[in-house]
């Protein structure tokens, strides 16, 4: 299978010019599957700390827009993130959008930091903490959204459930790029998966870009950059078959005796 990663434009209007390029990117790579950045259908909105709620609406409203625009792409699987609500919570979804399945609501982001410029835990809800996968045209995918890619005991789950590609969508600032690779490739190899990223960008550097496909031992086979800020590659999913069985993932977890002595 041939996928996609992008950075894309946090500006209305930027965005929607990347929109067009990465429509012309899928086009000519003949690419099936494209991982957009988390909640790209929007500016950033969560930039300080006292939730707005007209705000919010404009977010979810316009994430909804842009869902039903999704068949423009051209590619079989699109994946990323949107700002919905739900049963009284507002939740950063991660989604599966296929053009022979429609839309499938796949994860909800458990894990909120708070801090400057990034007051999720403030604006939004946590998921229920559940971390599913989904299977596509011989594809098992799984999310782990941004700061979730740091708790790594969700790529070892991720590998006893057979995951091919790990989904890493990404809001995560210029200064911190180098760290989020090398937490993109640990990812990696604890669960035997593909990594792929995509990250927004803006030119004050709040967000740095630099999507990534990472292979199931660690090895970066790409990136994007603001040159090239698409990168599409054909992965064979049979590698993280493989991968599963190989060190560290076939490591036994040996029963601990918890009682007293």
């Amino acid at each position: 299978m041939k996928f996609t990663v992008c950075e894309m434009n946090d500006s209305t209007a930027l965005f929607q010019e990347d929109w067009r390029r990465l429509i012309q990117h899928i086009s000519k790579e003949k690419s099936d599957c494209v991982l957009l950045p988390e909640m790209p259908f929007s500016p950033w909105f969560a930039t300080g700390p006292n939730y707005e709620e007209s705000v919010w609406k404009r977010a979810v409203a316009s994430h909804a827009e842009w869902i039903e625009r999704l068949p423009e792409l051209g590619a079989s699987i699109v994946l990323g993130t949107r700002a919905a609500e739900k049963s009284g919570k507002r939740l950063n979804e991660g989604f599966l959008w296929s053009q022979e399945r429609g839309y499938q609501a796949l994860h909800h982001k458990f894990y909120l930091p708070n801090e400057g410029g990034v007051w999720e835990a403030n604006w939004g809800h946590p998921g229920d903490g559940t971390f599913t996968t989904a299977v596509l045209d011989g594809a098992k995918f799984g999310y782990m959204i941004c700061s979730e890619l740091w708790f790594f005991e969700h790529a070892q789950q991720y590998t006893k459930d057979g995951v091919h590609i790990l989904l890493a969508p990404r809001k995560t600032e210029k200064k911190t790029l180098d760290k989020w690779v090398v937490g993109g490739q640990t990812a990696a190899i604890v669960s035997g998966a593909f990594c792929l990223s995509s990250n927004s960008v803006t030119s004050a550097g709040e967000f740095g870009g630099r999507g990534w496909i990472i292979d199931p031992d660690g090895v970066v086979l790409g990136t994007t950059n603001v040159r090239q800020p698409f990168l599409t590659m054909e992965l064979d999913l049979k590698v993280a078959e493989k991968a599963k069985g190989t060190y560290p993932r076939n490591v036994a977890v040996p029963r601990v005796d918890n009682r007293a002595r």
